[in-house]
C-alpha cells in the first residue's frame, strides 16, 4: 500500500521479479485512484507490462519512467551525457573488460581440456552470459537513484497536477527500460499516432546530483516552438539548477530515445567542469534527495499549466 509516493522507497524497494512487480503496479493503481485518476496495465513485448495512468490518445503530454529494477553489478554504469571522450572511453573500458574476462575464462578451460576449440566456446559463451548478466542479472537492492527517484517524482507530479489540467497529460510508468527499452518500445508501437504529436517527459535517474538536465531528442531540438517551452522548467535554484542540454554533445541512454518529442531529465553530480551519473547499478545507489523531488514537482508543474491548452 501506497499512502504518500516516498512509500515506495521502503514498501517496495526492489521491483524485479514477477511477484514484486504485480504487487508495485496494484498498489500503484489504488494509490492513483485515490487522486481520481484512471490506470490500466497494458502488455507488450516479451511480457512487459506498462502502467497507463490517464487517456494516453488525448493527452497533449506524457510524463514517463521505469519501474523494472536493474541488475547489480560490480561497477557503478558511469555515464557523462554531456562530454563525448569520457562517454566513449568508459564504454569502451567496460566492454575491454568484459572480454578480457572472457578470454582468460577461455584461455583456462582450454588449458585444461587441450582443446583450442572448446576453449574458445567456452570464452564466448562466457562473454554471452556477462552480457545477458548485465541486462537481466539478479536485482540491485540499492536503487534509490534509478530509477525509484523517477518513479516517485512522477506520482508527485501526479498528485500534485491541477484536476482541470489532468485531462492533457498521462503518466506512464515503463517496464523492462533495464533489458533494453523493450516497456517504451512497446507502448510506441501500440501509440504511434498520439505520440508522434506528443511531448514526453521521461524521468530516470533524478535523485543523486545537483544539475538536473533536460535532454531533448533531436528532432525537439528543432521545433523551436516546442523546444523554447521548456524553458519555463529552467531556473537555478541556490546551489542546484535545472537546465536545458540544447548545445554540444548530448545523450542520455533512456526510454525518451524511443519518441520523437522526448525529453531525458536526469540529475548529475560535477568534478570540475564534468557532468556525470554515478554509482548506479551497485550497492552504493542509494541516495535519492527530496530537494530535487520537489524542485522537479514544482518546475514541470509549472511547465504542464502553462503549456496546456484548457
Amino acid at each position: 500500500m501506497i499512502e504518500t509516493p516516498f512509500d515506495i522507497l521502503t514498501a517496495f524497494p526492489v521491483r524485479k521479479s514477477k511477484r514484486q512487480k504485480q504487487a508495485f503496479r496494484d498498489a500503484v493503481q489504488s494509490f492513483t485512484a485515490s487522486l481520481g485518476y484512471e490506470s490500466r496495465v497494458e502488455q507488450g513485448s516479451l511480457g512487459c507490462r506498462n502502467v497507463v495512468i490517464g487517456d494516453p490518445e488525448t493527452a497533449s503530454y506524457l510524463v514517463t519512467a521505469h519501474y523494472d529494477t536493474c541488475a547489480a553489478l560490480p561497477i557503478p554504469n558511469w555515464i557523462t551525457p554531456c562530454d563525448l571522450l569520457p562517454f566513449l572511453g568508459y564504454q569502451l573500458l567496460i566492454a575491454a573488460l568484459m572480454v578480457l574476462a572472457a578470454v582468460i575464462v577461455g584461455a583456462l578451460a582450454g588449458l585444461v581440456t587441450g582443446s583450442v576449440r572448446l576453449g574458445s566456446l567456452v570464452g564466448y559463451g562466457c562473454l554471452w552470459l556477462l552480457i545477458v548478466l548485465m541486462l537481466v542479472g539478479p536485482a540491485n537492492s540499492s536503487n534509490a537513484n534509478d530509477n525509484t527517484s523517477g518513479v516517485i517524482t512522477l506520482l508527485e507530479i501526479a498528485r500534485s497536477l491541477p484536476e482541470n489540467r489532468r485531462k492533457q497529460v498521462c503518466f506512464v510508468l515503463f517496464d523492462l527500460e533495464e533489458a533494453g527499452l523493450i516497456g517504451s518500445a512497446s507502448y510506441r508501437k501500440a501509440h504511434k499516432n498520439a505520440t508522434n504529436r506528443q511531448m514526453i517527459l521521461n524521468l530516470d535517474c533524478v535523485g543523486d546530483g545537483d544539475h538536473i538536465r533536460l535532454f531533448p531528442t533531436k528532432k525537439l531540438r528543432n521545433d523551436r516552438k516546442r523546444l523554447t517551452a521548456l524553458y519555463y522548467a529552467c531556473g537555478y535554484f541556490g546551489k542546484k539548477d535545472i537546465l536545458v542540454q540544447e548545445k554540444g554533445f548530448s545523450v542520455y541512454p533512456s526510454d525518451q530515445a524511443n519518441f520523437p518529442y522526448g525529453v531525458g531529465i536526469c540529475a548529475l553530480r560535477k568534478r570540475k567542469k564534468l557532468l556525470y551519473l554515478g554509482r548506479i547499478h551497485t550497492k552504493r545507489d542509494t541516495i535519492l534527495e527530496q530537494t530535487n523531488v520537489n524542485l522537479l514537482r514544482a518546475a514541470l508543474v509549472t511547465y504542464l499549466c502553462r503549456n496546456a491548452v484548457q
